[in-house]
C-alpha cells in the first residue's frame, strides 16, 4: 500500500486510485457549481469606479443575493452591458424613483442623499462639479426609473459610461452584487 497525502492507494486492486478520482471529480463539480450559481471572480477593467475600485482589481461577485431580494440603492453591481461586455457600477435609482443631480448633490424622489464614497474625488475636483446637473427625464425621457430597471452610475463620474449614456439597466441583466475585493492584497475589503 502506498500513502499519498493521507490517501492510501492500494497497489493490488486500484480501489484507492478510484477513490482519489471520485474525490477530485466531486471537488471539481462543487467548484463549478459554486462558481456558476453562487459566487464568481471578476476583474475590474477600467477606471469608471475609482476611487472605490481600482483598474485591474479582482473581486468576488455574489450571484445569489438578487435571487433572494431586489438590488438596494448604492449596491455595486455587475451586469451585462452588451453580449460581449459586463460593466460594474453603483445602483443610484430603483424602480419608481426620480433621480436628479443639482450642484453636485444627488436627489432621489426630491430627497438629498450623501455619497461619502465620492468625497475623495470631490475634494480633488476644482474645475466644476464632479457630477454635472441632470434630471432622469432629460436623459431617459422617463420621469421615473421603469419597473424592473435600475439607474446606475460609476463613482468616477466624469469618466464613466453609465446610465447617463446607456440608459437604465434591466434587473434581469444584473449578474450579482460585488461583495469582496481580493486582489491586490493592499485593497482587500468588502465593497462599499
Amino acid at each position: 500500500m502506498v500513502i499519498i497525502g493521507g490517501i492510501s492507494l492500494k497497489e493490488s486492486n486500484g480501489g484507492g486510485i478510484w477513490e482519489l478520482i471520485k474525490t477530485i471529480f466531486i471537488a471539481l463539480v462543487l467548484a463549478l457549481g459554486i462558481r456558476t450559481f453562487l459566487f464568481t471572480p471578476v476583474l475590474v477593467d477600467g477606471i469608471s469606479m475609482m476611487p472605490t475600485l481600482q483598474d485591474q482589481s479582482r473581486m468576488i461577485v455574489n450571484k445569489i443575493v438578487y435571487k433572494l431580494h431586489e438590488p438596494k440603492r448604492f449596491d455595486i453591481v455587475v451586469f451585462h452591458a452588451t453580449k460581449e461586455k459586463d460593466y460594474i457600477k453603483r445602483v443610484i435609482g430603483l424602480p419608481g424613483d426620480t433621480v436628479e443631480y443639482r450642484n453636485d448633490v444627488l436627489y432621489v424622489n426630491g430627497k438629498p442623499y450623501k455619497e461619502p464614497y465620492l468625497n475623495e474625488y470631490k475634494k480633488e475636483t476644482t474645475d466644476g462639479p464632479l457630477t454635472e446637473d441632470f434630471k432622469l427625464e432629460e436623459i431617459t425621457g422617463k420621469k421615473t426609473v421603469p419597473k424592473g430597471q435600475v439607474f446606475v452610475l460609476g463613482d468616477n463620474r466624469r469618466l464613466s459610461k453609465d446610465s447617463r449614456i446607456i440608459g437604465t439597466v434591466s434587473q434581469k441583466e444584473i449578474l450579482g452584487r460585488a461583495s469582496f475585493v481580493f486582489w491586490p492584497l493592499s485593497e482587500v475589503e468588502m465593497a462599499k
